[in-house]
């Protein structure tokens, strides 16, 4: 049998029982890091225990959307008796708006060890650039 000491965590697990599982209606919320590196940004999500073929990542205009569905381990059968159940299960979901200045064409995501990361190449039209000043040739001068 398993013990436990942390009343917080206790507090933490029954507020997860009452909200209960993620559905596809009202999904739980997935944490995430978002940084830049160079020229893209980088969105990190935490997702484990999710297999990579229960994943979705869609990009709609500017509106990006990460869906993970994450199942119970244990089978349900009679010999199978749950002792304690902390991790989260069902439906996960994370949507972000993507500025304009963003490439969503070009958008990786790797997978590895229950961490999603995207990386989002910030769009050539977006990068500084040096602006040319001509030089007129020749100067006029008006008499009166």
């Amino acid at each position: 049998m398993l013990m436990r000491t942390d009343p917080f965590r206790e507090l933490d697990r029954m507020a997860h029982q009452l909200m209960g599982p993620g559905t596809w209606s009202k999904p739980s919320v997935m944490p995430m890091d978002a940084y830049r590196e160079g020229d893209e940004y980088v969105v990190v999500f935490d997702i484990p225990g999710v297999p990579a073929d229960a994943l979705d990542i869609d990009v709609e205009r500017n509106m990006l959307t990460v869906k993970a569905e994450r199942r119970p381990t244990a089978k349900k059968t009679d010999d199978v008796k749950m002792e304690l159940s902390e991790r989260p299960l069902g439906i996960f979901s994370r949507q972000i708006v993507l500025a304009d200045t963003l490439d969503t064409e070009r958008i990786q995501a790797d997978y590895d060890a229950g961490v999603l990361t995207l990386r989002i190449p910030i769009a050539e039209r977006a990068k500084p650039r040096k602006i040319s000043i001509g030089v007129a040739s020749g100067r006029t001068e008006i008499s009166s």
